[in-house]
């Protein structure tokens, strides 16, 4: 039976990793610095990141879609904390889609992608 899955990004920097994510409400779980892995958990999500130095944000190709309840919510909940719209980081507040979901989109200091969202029907 499959349960989850784990997307795994690059960083190449864990210190603004964590920072980044932690705005986003989630927390530490697991750091190895002598193997270059790094867990983030929030709720049942968990985000693992390897240390990827040379990783040009502006390049990235990871991403992942993580399946919300209500990604108004989450939305309004990231709009509060400020984070620029714009560039990278950003976080890019929810709308519906033509293809029948309703999402927002952030993107990490290392160009990671990660939209969230729900079915609108």
């Amino acid at each position: 039976m499959l349960e989850s899955i784990c997307p795994i990004f690059a960083s190449s920097d864990f210190d603004k990793t964590v920072e980044f994510f932690q705005t986003l409400g989630f927390r530490l779980a697991t750091r190895y610095e002598q193997g270059g892995y790094l867990i983030l958990v929030r709720d049942k999500v968990e985000l693992l990141f390897y240390r990827a130095p040379n990783t040009d944000p502006r390049n990235s190709d990871h991403g992942a879609f993580l399946r919300v309840e209500n990604a108004n919510d989450i939305s309004r909940e990231f709009a509060k904390i400020g984070l620029p719209q714009e560039g990278i980081p950003r976080v890019v507040p929810a709308e519906d889609k033509p293809w029948g979901m309703c999402e927002l989109s952030i993107i990490d200091p290392d160009g990671n992608l990660i939209r969230v969202g729900h079915r609108l029907n």
